[in-house]
């Protein structure tokens, strides 16, 4: 019995790989691509041999691409992807990865609204979502709760980037799948850190990317692990951040050391750099709040003041909350821009590899891990402790 049921599990797991399933979804949400006949894999499996180079990875240690007990190209099956006969003419080219120079295949929006409406819901999980959700958070609603916040998203996304390194799923061929979003391609999808990260902050996010069911289904229930693992020691956590005077040392070694950790588990991805990011900005937030503690910038409310009232709505409320959020905005971007012009010259230079090509620069752990976790170090720091003394300072805190 137990035999019988790993089989159909199994056979489960191979069905749900299948990429004419994602293929299907994407056409019927009106989506659609413009392969050659060629290119679509119908005489053979040309498709998805081209999307595992379009990866570059490798599964194992010594060099050998792991191969899976199905095969990833559902058209060389034979069970047959949706055809490109019939398909509108006019297409729009996807926007090109600066990391990979990966451009993706053009493809036909046949539905605006549900393509806008991914394509919002999918942002939800991308870094100018976080760059401007949390530090609103902090800034006009309460620093608190954006803290404990931030402490989840961080183990919840590290564990997930983690873990697709270690499962080493590789994405949905394409053809027959159409690459509506280029930057995540050569990292592997199980699971959907999107839909953990949009399960964990919690906000629902829309996907119409290339992930399977069951990786958005996978990242969804391990969120609510991870989340049940770390949700009662959030307290401890944020206490520790703000009291223990050696805090910050501690803080800054194990997100650092957790970064190298990472970077060991498979070769070159974007994942990896996101992994940096995270930490960095985990790491740079903690710090800011043990320096807002110290300094007592901004201070919690005690037991006394709570349940914490809503200040009548007025056009002045509404005004200073935009004024905060668009001046601190700036403050990070111009910050980042900054660090970012500053950082990889000079890591490259301390680790002596040439400038001149970023992108191949970037691909080197010795210059991609300092490079994105000081970057966002100093944007989490800046977003948490150098933007609320300038709100103090000029009298908007």
């Amino acid at each position: 019995m137990g035999t019988g049921l790993k089989e159909q599990l199994s056979s489960l797991l191979c069905y749900l790989q299948d990429p004419v399933l994602v293929a299907r979804f994407q056409q019927l949400c009106g989506v659609r691509g413009a392969f050659a006949k060629s290119e679509a894999g119908i005489n053979g499996g040309g498709g998805g041999e081209r999307a595992e180079r379009a990866r570059q990875r490798v599964a194992d240690p010594g060099g050998k691409v792991e191969k899976s007990r199905c095969n990833n190209n559902g058209v060389a099956n034979g069970t047959g992807g949706p055809g490109a006969a019939g398909d509108p003419v006019a297409v729009k080219p996807l926007r090109r990865n600066s990391l990979t120079g990966d451009s993706g295949h053009e493809f036909h929006i046949n539905n605006r609204l549900l393509y806008y409406l991914f394509t919002c819901g999918t942002e939800l999980g991308n870094e100018l979502f976080y760059i401007s959700f949390f530090p609103f958070l902090v800034w006009n609603v309460d620093p608190l709760v954006a803290r404990r916040l931030i402490i989840l998203w961080v183990w919840v996304m590290y564990v997930g980037q983690c873990t697709k390194d270690v499962m080493r799923w590789p994405r949905p061929a394409s053809p027959p799948v159409v690459k509506v979003e280029v930057f995540y391609n050569s990292e592997y999808s199980m699971p959907s850190t999107h839909a953990m990260s949009g399960t964990a902050v919690p906000l629902a996010t829309l996907l119409l990317t290339q992930d399977r069911w069951e990786d958005v289904i996978v990242g969804f229930f391990y969120s609510l692990l991870i989340l049940l693992f770390f949700s009662p020691a959030l307290e401890v956590i944020d206490t520790f951040h703000q009291i223990n005077r050696y805090a910050p040392i501690l803080i800054i070694s194990l997100h650092a050391g957790l970064g190298l950790f990472s970077f060991t588990l498979d070769t070159w991805s974007t994942s990896r750099g996101d992994t940096a990011q995270i930490l960095g900005t985990g790491a740079g937030i903690a710090v800011a709040t043990h320096v807002n503690y110290q300094l007592a910038v901004i201070v919690d409310p005690t037991a006394s003041m709570l349940p914490l009232q809503l200040p009548p709505l007025s056009f002045g409320l509404v005004g200073l909350c935009l004024l905060r959020f668009v001046l601190g905005v700036l403050v990070i971007l111009v910050t980042r821009a900054v660090m970012k012009a500053l950082t990889i010259p000079l890591v490259c230079w301390v680790v002596g590899i040439s400038s001149k090509d970023v992108r191949k620069a970037r691909q080197n752990m010795q210059v991609e891990l300092p490079y994105r976790y000081i970057v966002y170090w100093t944007v989490g720091f800046s977003a948490f402790c150098i933007v609320p003394c300038l709100f103090v300072y000029i009298g908007l805190s």
